[in-house]
C-alpha cells in the first residue's frame, strides 16, 4: 500500500504511535472511494443497542441483519464500518478484510434512567476486536455526567491497553448529563471542550457531534466574544473544533446525528469539508433509508469530501 502525500502528512501528526497503531491508522485512511484523500465517511450501526430494534430498523427491515450493514459499507467504498461485538461476531466471518472494522465497545439503551450520571455499559474488549481481526476500537464517554471522571479512567486503560497491540482508538465524546443543558450538549464551547478532553486522553479518531453557535459556558462565551472567534457559520465552528483537537494534529470525524432530510445531510458534509474537518461517522441517515436511497446519499456524501460536489 503506497500511502499519498496527505496520509503520510497526516500520520506524521501520529510519530509518538507504534508502528502498528500507524498501520491501521493508514488502513482507514487508504480504504475505500476515499482512500488517500485524507477524508473519510465511517457507517456506524450501534442504534439496535441504543434505541432498540423497531426503532432503529423497522423503517427499513433489512437492517435487522447486520450482514446488511456490513455489506453496504463495502459496496459504499467507505473507509470503516463500526459495530457492537454481536453484530460484529455475525457479520465478519463473512467479509474477512473486505472493509476496516471499529469494534464499538461500550453502550448506553435507552432503557436506563440515567440521566445526571448517564453512563454507558462494557460489551466488548480489545482482546475482542483482535480475535474479530478489527482495525480499531471504539468507546463513548459523557464529558459533563456524574460518571464522566470514572469513564475516563476507564478509556484512558483501553487505550493503552489497545496500543500496545497495535490498535488506535476512536473515542465519542458525547457532553450530557450533569449540569450540562441539553441545549449545552451541542453548544459550541461545550462540544469542542468535549474533543480537546478526547485528545488528551490519547484517541487517535475524535468523533463529535456538530456544534451548533450557542454558547453553554459563561467563562468561555466571555473569551469567545473576546477573542472574535467566528462561529456564525457551521463550516467556522467545524473550524473551531478542529483547532480544538491539538491545532488539527488529530483526525476528527462528525455525527450524522438525528435522522434529517438529504439536502441536511449534504449541508452538514460541506460544512465539514469546508471546516477542514476529516469527514463524517453516518448511521442511521444511511441505514434507514432504502438501500438504493442510501448508496445514492453515500455516493454524493464521497464526491462532496472529493471536493466533486
Amino acid at each position: 500500500m503506497k500511502l499519498t502525500t496527505r496520509v503520510k502528512k497526516i500520520l506524521a501528526n501520529y510519530s509518538g504511535e507504534n508502528p502498528g497503531v500507524q498501520a491501521k491508522l493508514a488502513q482507514m485512511l487508504m480504504h475505500g472511494r476515499l482512500g488517500g484523500t485524507g477524508k473519510m465517511i465511517i457507517l456506524p450501526v450501534d442504534q439496535g443497542i441504543e434505541h432498540g430494534p423497531a426503532r432503529s430498523f423497522a423503517i427499513n427491515p433489512d437492517g435487522y441483519d447486520p450482514l446488511y450493514h456490513h455489506q453496504l459499507a463495502i459496496d459504499a467504498g467507505l473507509n470503516a464500518y463500526a459495530a457492537p461485538l454481536g453484530s460484529l461476531e455475525v457479520s465478519s466471518p463473512h467479509f474477512p478484510a473486505q472493509v476496516p472494522t471499529i469494534l464499538k465497545i461500550n453502550h448506553a439503551n435507552s432503557l436506563s434512567r440515567l440521566k445526571e450520571d448517564a453512563d454507558q455499559a462494557m460489551f466488548g474488549s480489545v482482546e475482542d476486536a483482535l480475535r474479530l481481526g478489527c482495525t480499531a476500537i471504539g468507546f463513548t464517554i459523557y464529558p459533563g455526567s456524574d460518571q464522566a471522571f470514572e469513564q475516563m479512567e476507564e478509556i484512558a486503560e483501553l487505550i493503552r491497553e489497545a496500543k500496545a497491540v497495535g490498535l488506535p482508538t476512536v473515542l465519542w465524546s458525547y457532553p450530557r448529563g450533569g449540569d450540562v443543558t441539553k441545549d449545552g450538549e451541542t453548544a459550541m464551547d461545550v462540544v469542542a471542550y468535549g474533543a480537546h478532553l478526547a485528545c488528551q486522553l490519547g484517541a487517535h479518531v475524535i468523533k463529535v457531534k456538530l456544534p451548533t453557535d450557542v454558547l453553554e459556558q459563561k467563562e468561555a462565551k466571555k473569551e469567545f466574544t473576546d477573542q472574535k472567534i467566528a462561529i456564525g457559520t457551521q463550516a467556522e465552528r467545524v473550524a473551531e473544533v478542529v483547532r480544538s483537537c491539538m491545532n488539527g494534529r488529530r483526525i476528527v470525524v462528525f455525527s450524522g446525528g438525528a435522522a434529517k432530510g438529504t439536502d441536511a445531510v449534504l449541508n452538514d458534509a460541506r460544512a465539514i469539508r469546508d471546516g477542514n474537518g476529516n469527514g463524517s461517522i453516518i448511521g442511521r441517515n444511511c441505514f434507514r433509508r432504502p438501500r438504493a436511497e442510501a448508496m445514492e446519499l453515500l455516493d454524493t456524501l464521497v464526491r462532496i469530501f472529493q471536493g466533486k460536489e
